[in-house]
Parts: structure tokens; C-alpha cells; sequence
């Protein structure tokens, strides 16, 4: 079954005042518009792109934070929705095929999800909610200075450097990709320098 960005925003509203706080749903709403601004300048399926934004960290309205990934992955799957749905909650954290390569240190190892992002192919789409993941709070934000602004919040740990050096990689495939650097598509991102 299929899944519209309208759908799957109201998802999000539906959850709206249901945890202690709402940050995760701004995150989630400047992720999706973010990721459509991208996918649109890269001749993309804006829709598509904005409703894997929106319910990527979805898990984080059904379940405990620290499993975001696999409640979202779950949640998805049992609502009926096609696979593509339920695999951004898995892999929005994990760059480069890797659980290792996260935020907030290693990850407490879950076997299904460490052998679904070892051997799963990560679609553009993914490789977009990877990098709007890693450029919105709730607002628009350099890598950098989100990358800061987690460290802050989760602390530095081993894998920090590698997370670093892969959102890089990361950003420059999609500025190649582009022909231009991403920022250029947020000028709101100037103002928060």
C-alpha cells in the first residue's frame, strides 16, 4: 500500500502532544520539506521523497526513543504499507551500510537490524533522508552545525569521527549529484551561521 506526504503528515499530527515533547515532529515535518526541495532539483518524486521524511522517525510516537528505528520499521509494516515506507525508519541513522556509523555511539546490537542495513541497497530517497536527517532540528542547518549540535545533546563517542567523515561523503555525492552545493537550495540556512 502506498503512502502520500498528506497521509503521512497527518500521521504526525496524530502524535502531536501524545510524548512529553514535540521536537521529534518538527524534525520529522523540516526533513520532509527539505527532502522534497532536494528530490525536486534532482528531478525526483518531490511527494515521495516529503512522506519519507515525515515518517522516518516516526517510531518515536509509538514506542521508546531508543528504538525509534526498528517501532518505526514495525509500525509501518503493520499499518500495510509497502516496504520502502518501513525501511527509511531503519536506515535514516545509518550511514554508509554501516549501524556503527550513528550518532550517540554504538548502537546496542539488534541482529535483524544490523544484518537489514549491512546487506540492504540504500535508494537515493534514503540517501536524501540520511542527509536531511543530518541538516534539520527545526529548521534548516549546515551539516556542521547539526552535526555540533548532536554532539552537544548525545556526547562524543569512537564512532563520532567516522559519523563525521561519512555525513561529509555523504553531502558531497549529493552536491555532485546536484551540480551545486545542497545549501544553495536553503538560503534560510545563511541565517542560521
Amino acid at each position: 500500500m502506498k503512502l502520500t506526504s498528506k497521509e503521512a503528515r497527518k500521521m504526525l499530527e496524530n502524535e502531536r502532544g501524545k510524548k512529553s515533547n514535540d521536537h521529534w515532529i518538527e524534525h520529522s515535518i523540516c526533513v520532509g520539506n527539505t527532502a522534497g526541495i532536494i528530490a525536486k532539483a534532482l528531478k525526483l518524486d518531490e511527494d515521495y521523497a516529503r512522506t519519507l521524511g515525515y515518517i522516518h522517525d516516526i517510531g518515536k510516537g509509538v514506542g521508546v526513543p531508543h528504538n525509534h528505528d526498528i517501532n518505526g520499521y514495525k509500525y509501518i509494516k503493520e499499518l500495510g504499507y509497502d516496504d520502502e515506507y518501513a525501511n527509511v525508519c531503519l536506515t535514516h541513522s545509518y550511514l554508509n551500510n554501516d549501524v556503527n556509523c550513528t550518532a550517540g555511539g554504538y548502537p546496542r546490537d539488534i541482529p535483524f537490524r544490523t544484518e537489514f542495513i549491512k546487506n540492504h541497497e540504500y535508494t537515493i530517497y534514503e540517501k536524501i533522508i540520511n542527509l536531511c536527517d543530518l541538516m534539520c532540528t527545526k529548521v534548516n542547518m549546515t551539516l556542521e552545525k547539526r552535526l555540533i549540535e548532536i554532539m552537544l545533546r548525545k556526547g562524543v563517542y569512537e564512532n563520532t569521527v567516522y559519523l563525521i567523515t561519512e555525513a561529509q561523503k555523504l553531502k558531497k555525492e549529493i552536491d555532485d549529484m546536484l551540480g551545486f552545493n545542497v545549501y544553495e537550495l536553503f538560503p534560510e540556512i545563511k541565517d542560521n551561521l
